[in-house]
C-alpha cells in the first residue's frame, strides 16, 4: 500500500479548512486516486478517515472542490456540527469513506430498495485507536447497515483496521456483538436520532434495521465500486469533480503548502446534551 500524508489549509472548524491527501508530496483525490482494493482480497479495503472518533464536526470528502479535499460541511453559512444526543458525545467511531465507490442516485439499490445518496460509501471503524482527518488505512470488512436518509440509501459499512489489536478476533457481526457489547445497538440509535435536535425526523433503516453480514456487504461494496467506475469514465454531469492525478483522465494537481494554524472556537452547545422525548 502507498504511504499517504495530509496537507492542511485554513483554520480547523472554519469554512476555509481543507485537508488534502497526498502521496509522495503530490496531491491526490481521496475519492478517485486511492485504490479500493490493494491486497487482492475482497474483504480488505482501503479507507479514508474523515471524522475522528468523539469529534463533533461534520468533515467529509468534498464532491465539488478540485481533488476532493476533506472539508467541514457548511449549513446556512456556518460549519456544521452534530449535537450530542444523550448519552452519546460526538461520533462513536472513526467515520470515513471507501475510495473509488459511489452510491448512484439514479439506481435503486437491490438490497435497500432506495436510490443512492450520490456519495462514496460510508465507513464506521470500531478499532481502539482514534484516527486523524485524512488518514488512509487498510481495514477488514465486517458487515453493514442500510440507513434511509430522506428517502436515499446511505450504507454504513462496519470495519476494523487490520493493524488493530482486536482485528484477529473480529470476522463478522456476531464477533462485534461478543467483543464490543452494545456498540451495534447504540450505532443504530445514533444514526436514527442524530438529526432530531436540528428539527428533522428520525432516520429509518432498510432490511428491518438488521445488519448485513460480511458476504452481503462485500457485494454492496463491489456494486458501489462498479458504479464509481462507470461514473469516473462517463461524461454525464453528476455534480462530482472527477479531477485526479493517477487515472487515464488525470490532471496536474495543485501545489499545497501545509499550514499549522489555530483551531476556530466551537459552539457552546457541544458541551451540552440534547434529550429526545
Amino acid at each position: 500500500m502507498q504511504t499517504y500524508t495530509v496537507l492542511n489549509v485554513g483554520n480547523k472548524y472554519s469554512a476555509s479548512f481543507k485537508a488534502y491527501v497526498a502521496c509522495e508530496g503530490r496531491v491526490v483525490s481521496p475519492f478517485h486516486d486511492i485504490s479500493l482494493y490493494t491486497s487482492g482480497k475482497r474483504d480488505v479495503v482501503s479507507v479514508v478517515n474523515e471524522i475522528p472518533r468523539f469529534e463533533s464536526a461534520k468533515f467529509e470528502i468534498s464532491k465539488k472542490e478540485a481533488f476532493n479535499p476533506i472539508m467541514q460541511d457548511i449549513k446556512k453559512g456556518q460549519p456544521r456540527f452534530v449535537k450530542n444526543v444523550f448519552p452519546m458525545k460526538g461520533y462513536l467511531w472513526n467515520y470515513g469513506a471507501l475510495p473509488q465507490t459511489w452510491e448512484d442516485p439514479n439506481e435503486v439499490d437491490k438490497d435497500a430498495g432506495a436510490k443512492g445518496d450520490n456519495d462514496p460509501v460510508d465507513v464506521i471503524e470500531i478499532g481502539r485507536r482514534r484516527k486523524g482527518i485524512g488518514e488512509v488505512y487498510q481495514a477488514k470488512v465486517i458487515g453493514s447497515i442500510a440507513m434511509i436518509d430522506e428517502g436515499e440509501c446511505d450504507w454504513k459499512v462496519v470495519v476494523i483496521d487490520l493493524e488493530d489489536e482486536m482485528a484477529s478476533k473480529i470476522n463478522g457481526i456476531e464477533d462485534v456483538r461478543r467483543e464490543f457489547g452494545g456498540l451495534l445497538e447504540e450505532t443504530i440509535n445514533w444514526f436514527r436520532d442524530y438529526k432530531v435536535p436540528d428539527g428533522k425526523e428520525r432516520n429509518k433503516f432498510a432490511l428491518n434495521g438488521e445488519y448485513m453480514d460480511k458476504d452481503a456487504t462485500i457485494r454492496v461494496i463491489e456494486r458501489a465500486h462498479e458504479s464509481w467506475s462507470a461514473m469516473i469514465n462517463g461524461k454525464e454531469e453528476v455534480g462530482i469533480c472527477r479531477q485526479n492525478s493517477t487515472l487515464k483522465n488525470k490532471s496536474e494537481p495543485p501545489t499545497i503548502i501545509s499550514e499549522e494554524l489555530s483551531d476556530e472556537e466551537v459552539p457552546e452547545y457541544l458541551n451540552q446534551f440534547e434529550f429526545i422525548k
